[in-house]
């Protein structure tokens, strides 16, 4: 992901930053006698009795820093927490300083044992290199306290940061305070039902913003849900200075302008000789139209193009990547953009965030939801994403869509040329653009009714074409061999494959032509018989679907990745001299439907025609996000895929 990073320059009279008083961390501290208790019974493997988040922005010698702090007690009741919890990590960076590290066990008989510094390690990410630091607790029982806090100096985070208070298991006196010059006005949002920041009017020195809470509930993890974006938490940003009278210090207005000027700047002759040359060798001189143009540029790029984590300049910098085909996430958005400028591609770079950690807030601007880059292409309303190797034209990534984001187009004003930023709703990819077609023509030996002759015909579009199509070509021999045959074996193990075919199986096909796979197989899976009846399992046809339990009444929304479709259409041919005995088992029909538009569906149903039975059982999820209101709607449709998997049609003699 792409992080938003500014700097913004404060003035300050010498009067106010020497007026502060010295940072809170020189004069915190913990109990010396802690005498932490819990209610006899209580059975929960874990719960916190302190839970704080203190920051502080001060200035200091080097300007504006910003002091954090974070102070915990869990109660320990279980092995797994235990060995969970036996390393606490801190955030710890090289242009960061840890200022203060605490921690110490309380025993159940009371005994402290505080962690000496030989307790506090240092140890490298063998991946990034990076270094951190964590506390290693040793001594701890069932029914111990862990109780640690730290404090950091680091570089200010005030565009927008997000503190989360709630997780899977309850916690007690959870506080966050806020301090900072009298001068320096913060904002804050409170979301998922948290209550409200308040400004402490009895502080003097210093602007202090607080939040007590007694109990914050477990949130149980539900499948299908956002989660992380489900819980309590606040967002805050510096809003103004009055200091300097500066007014939406963190407006997108600004982030509009910075970003432009960013992505946009004038290329000198050799860069746009290197870019009609970068054009000609990804399109083979063809003349293309602008949306085949697009896919092409695209395809070229993540076929060719190196996206390095490394954030050196050379990997910003656009002759290099055009040369050496290797860039960072950043240098990679700048190609895109001076491609598509270049060809006068209508687009616009989209920022946004992504809806199942962090749903973007339209009402109130703090850079924390500004994670993830799209670029959105006028002329034909479809996304593209830069970074996202998994992606395609026209499927961006799919929780990054049903969302909002920062919209920033190109604005000319006589020889001004710059950026504006517009929020707006990015909507979902259309159900019937993600595909998934079954046809299955079925047909039974004739001296061997239990021997089934099935040809499968399997069609995907979308994003469920995604995690083949644009792939396949990098799949051989034997690998590809097991994905074809895998669409008869996933139906069942035991089938015998006579014969298999790919179809559109050339990766520049994606959007254009769904990927479609041609089976013939064999199988005696499917029959069974039960004196002069045979039963004919034809709900397996279709594989294993999906089915959900509600055991506990459901907290969250429903939260899909994305509106899909399925066509199934089943032609059986009826062995001779018998009939089917239960066709009304076939018909099955849910729905749900708000306002009058049909949202979600199941539907199977049958036609005969002399001795050909043709069911067809489509399947609609037109929309992502149910609400909890409507949970029990959405799971009787999705598990009426889960009936028809069960259903066993009756042939019996005529």
């Amino acid at each position: 992901m792409l992080k938003i990073r500014f700097t913004l320059i404060f003035v300050f009279a010498i009067q106010i930053a020497s007026s502060q008083n010295e940072p809170f961390y020189t004069t915190y501290s913990w109990d010396e006698n802690p005498s932490y208790k819990i209610e006899e019974g209580t059975d929960e493997p874990i719960i916190a009795l302190k839970d704080k988040i203190l920051t502080e922005f001060s200035f200091q010698k080097e300007g504006l820093v910003e002091y954090f702090l974070e102070h915990r007690v869990l109660w320990l009741n279980s092995d797994d927490k235990i060995e969970h919890y036996n390393k606490i990590y801190l955030p710890y960076t090289s242009t960061s300083e840890l200022k203060v590290n605490k921690a110490r066990v309380i025993k159940k008989n009371g005994e402290v044992v505080e962690l000496d510094k030989s307790k506090i390690l240092t140890a490298q990410d063998e991946e990034t290199g990076k270094n951190y630091k964590f506390f290693a607790f040793e001594g701890i029982e069932k029914g111990s306290f862990i109780e640690y806090y730290y404090v950091v100096q680091r570089y200010p985070r005030y565009k927008g940061n997000r503190i989360t208070f709630q997780t899977d298991f309850n916690k007690r006196n959870v506080e966050f305070d806020l301090y900072a010059p009298k001068n320096l006005i913060f904002d804050f949002k409170t979301y998922n039902d948290t209550p409200e920041v308040e400004l402490d009017t009895l502080s003097k020195n210093k602007k202090h913003w607080q939040l007590k809470i007694n109990k914050v509930d477990a949130l149980e993890k539900e499948e299908l849900s956002a989660y992380n974006a489900s819980k309590n938490f606040i967002v805050y940003k510096l809003d103004r200075n009055t200091a300097d009278n500066s007014k939406d210090l963190s407006s997108y207005g600004k982030v509009a302008q910075n970003i432009y000027s960013y992505y946009y700047k004038e290329l000198n002759n050799k860069t746009q000789n290197l870019i009609k040359k970068f054009i000609k060798e990804a399109t083979s001189g063809k003349d293309l139209d602008e949306e085949s143009l697009i896919r092409k540029l695209e395809f070229f790029i993540k076929a060719n193009v190196f996206i390095t984590k490394d954030g050196s300049e050379n990997f910003k910098d656009l002759d290099e990547i055009l040369n050496k085909k290797i860039a960072s996430e950043t240098g990679v958005l700048k190609l895109y953009l001076a491609l598509f400028k270049s060809l006068n591609i209508k687009h616009e770079i989209v920022i946004t965030s992504d809806r199942q950690e962090l749903k973007f807030d339209k009402n109130f601007e703090a850079n924390n939801f500004l994670t993830d880059f799209l670029i959105y292409f006028n002329k034909t309303k479809a996304f593209l994403s830069p970074t996202e190797l998994s992606s395609r034209y026209g499927f961006p990534p799919a929780y990054l869509t049903d969302n909002y984001g920062l919209f920033i187009k190109e604005v000319k004003v006589g020889d001004f040329v710059s950026g504006i930023g517009r929020v707006k709703y990015i909507r979902p990819v259309k159900a019937e653009k993600t595909v998934d077609k079954m046809i299955l023509d079925i047909d039974f030996e004739e001296d061997n009714l239990s021997n089934c002759k099935i040809k499968l015909d399997r069609s995907m579009s979308g994003y469920y074409a995604m995690y083949f199509q644009p792939f396949i070509h990098l799949v051989k021999d034997e690998a590809k061999t097991e994905l074809i045959e895998g669409f008869a074996k996933n139906i069942n193990e035991d089938v015998d494959i006579t014969e298999k075919e790919l179809v559109n199986g050339d990766p520049e096909l994606f959007g254009i032509k769904p990927i479609q796979f041609l089976l013939n197989f064999n199988s005696e899976a499917f029959i069974e018989k039960a004196g002069k009846k045979y039963l004919f399992k034809v709900g397996d046809l279709i594989g294993k679907q999906m089915q959900m339990y509600q055991e506990k009444e459901r907290i969250l929304p429903v939260e899909n990745e994305f509106t899909r479709s399925y066509y199934r259409t089943i032609n059986i041919k009826i062995p001779e001299g018998y009939k089917v005995a239960n066709l009304d088992d076939i018909n099955i029909k849910n729905t749900f439907e708000k306002e009058g538009n049909e949202l979600l569906i199941f539907h199977s149903h049958y036609k005969l025609n002399d001795n050909i039975l043709v069911i067809t059982a489509d399947e609609h999820y037109r929309e992502n996000i149910i609400e909890t209101r409507n949970y029990e709607d959405y799971r009787t449709v999705i598990n009426s895929a889960a009936d028809f998997n069960k259903l066993t049609l009756v042939f019996e003699p005529l």
